[in-house]
């Protein structure tokens, strides 16, 4: 397996710079083609996406991801991160692949076992801050009827996240949907639960997200996202990230906290990664009290 390697993340210093705002929300569709190549350098065709790296999550699940340049999609260089521009989802996250092996294990655990086999039949997944989105193929691989992708680029779910999910499932496809825009504004593209009539089925069975607490500036929004789209009973939240982002403040402690303070949502730490070659990474269970 290639090994991922936590770099630092790149940000103006120029404190008398205004950031940027955020761009559109927007729908971007399954069919609609890319600008740039995909895998190594190749068109970004279905033939060419053959030459994507192979990803051997265990040893009876192998997932496909592509590369896609920084400098090819944004005109970036060596940046993990551009407030308000760009927001690291061209890079494949070590998070994205703990919260991937975490799932396949709670789906394929053996019966009887200390706690119940995760199903995705038939569940609505969103996963938030997609980038490769392999949390939420592996959803739509395991039986998932509807799956949702978003991004704050558009780019990138044109770039990078569709041409994966072709590349990894077949032509028996579950409802998708690829979403883009900033936290605060793209949930009035997405499902939303039903808070006003208390409709316990409206929203989200299940919420992925991978990496996506790194800021502490935008914990909040992301928080609010959540509470806004994740169904209300028996929904739940599947996150992975590091304990600690060094330089930017946040970290998967910092938004337990957030949780635990706003009193509605239990938290469960399902694992604990210490490889001693990144920060030490975590994975999280959410789901209303």
């Amino acid at each position: 397996m290639e090994a991922f390697s936590f770099s630092s993340f790149s940000t103006n210093t120029n404190t008398n710079t205004q950031k940027p705002s955020p761009p559109p929300c927007v729908q971007v569709s399954f069919h609609e083609p890319s600008s740039v190549g995909f895998g190594f350098g190749l068109s970004n065709s279905t033939s060419d996406l053959d030459a994507s790296d192979p990803i051997f999550i265990t040893d009876s699940l192998t997932l496909y991801k592509g590369r896609v340049s920084t400098y090819d999609v944004f005109g970036l260089g060596n940046s993990d991160l551009l407030p308000g521009q760009y927001e690291g989802g061209l890079k494949l996250w070590e998070g994205s692949l703990d919260l991937v092996k975490i799932l396949y294990s709670l789906i394929t655990q053996p019966s009887p076992s200390p706690s119940p086999s995760l199903s995705l039949k038939g569940m609505r997944v969103l996963e938030i801050g997609c980038g490769h989105a392999l949390p939420a193929i592996l959803a739509a691989l395991q039986g998932a009827s509807l799956v949702h992708f978003q991004d704050f680029n558009a780019e990138v779910l044109r770039c990078l996240t569709i041409p994966n999910v072709k590349r990894n499932l077949s032509k028996e496809l579950p409802e998708l949907g690829f979403f883009a825009g900033d936290w605060s504004e793209v949930h009035k593209l997405l499902l939303c639960a039903d808070n006003e009539n208390q409709n316990e089925d409206a929203g989200y069975d299940l919420i992925l997200m991978a990496e996506t607490v790194y800021d502490i500036s935008s914990l909040n929004s992301l928080y609010d996202l959540i509470k806004k789209c994740l169904k209300k009973c028996g929904g739940a939240v599947y996150m992975a990230g590091k304990k600690y982002y060094f330089g930017v403040g946040g970290g998967t402690r910092q938004f337990i906290r957030l949780v635990q303070e706003d009193g509605m949502m239990e938290t469960c730490m399902i694992s604990e990664v210490t490889d001693g070659a990144s920060n030490v990474r975590e994975v999280w269970k959410l789901s209303y009290k």
